[in-house]
């Protein structure tokens, strides 16, 4: 990797972990220069400013990260509801970097910017659809494979797992503890055993 990607890269994955724990807002260009240790002209060399630093953070950071986490799961595993909750398993307790006291870096990015900015919106609500899409996709795989019933909505299951993930991080953050994970899981695979 030539050294000016590097930079760019290091000050992509360092601000994120930076607004990770601050929030977007509350964390600024000159919190990020000294985190990553880069001049203020090195900076501006690969962002023209905050907001596009943070749309590359969205795109080249967390896309691929959570396409790991969510849509590869999927291409391995045949049966969707394992696929499922082995995700989510995965991203609660398996995951080192997401912390139950910082939420789920998605969900924040969403909470923080989208009714302010509307390419931050259109960047988040991208990765959301292509994780609701790939959970309806499977799930109707499922169906047709004898995973999952054939009166399954797969819309509705897809909705009802995304929101789940997503309130129980919140509610991880809000008490700062891993044991609400646990009784999320358990419910989790008791309703996805209704699904077979």
């Amino acid at each position: 990797m030539k050294k000016a990607a590097a930079t760019r890269l290091n000050i992509l994955q360092k601000a994120f972990e930076l607004i990770y724990v601050k929030g977007y807002r509350t964390t600024s260009i000159d919190d990020i220069i000294a985190t990553t240790q880069v001049t203020k002209g090195a900076f501006y060399y690969h962002f023209k400013n905050k907001d596009e630093m943070g749309l590359a953070i969205i795109h080249e950071i967390m896309k691929p990260s959570l396409t790991d986490s969510l849509i590869v799961p999927f291409q391995k595993e045949p049966n969707p509801l394992r696929a499922i909750y082995q995700s989510m398993h995965h991203l609660l307790l398996g995951d080192k970097f997401l912390k139950p006291e910082y939420g789920c870096p998605a969900s924040n990015f969403t909470q923080e910017m989208s009714p302010w900015h509307t390419d931050f919106n259109k960047a988040l609500d991208e990765l959301v659809d292509q994780w609701k899409k790939t959970l309806i996709k499977a799930i109707n795989d499922g169906k047709k494979n004898g995973y999952v019933r054939k009166d399954v909505n797969a819309v509705q299951v897809s909705l009802f797992v995304m929101s789940g993930y997503w309130g129980i991080r919140n509610l991880g953050k809000l008490e700062d503890s891993r044991p609400v994970y646990l009784a999320y899981l358990k419910e989790l695979k008791n309703y996805l055993d209704t699904l077979q």
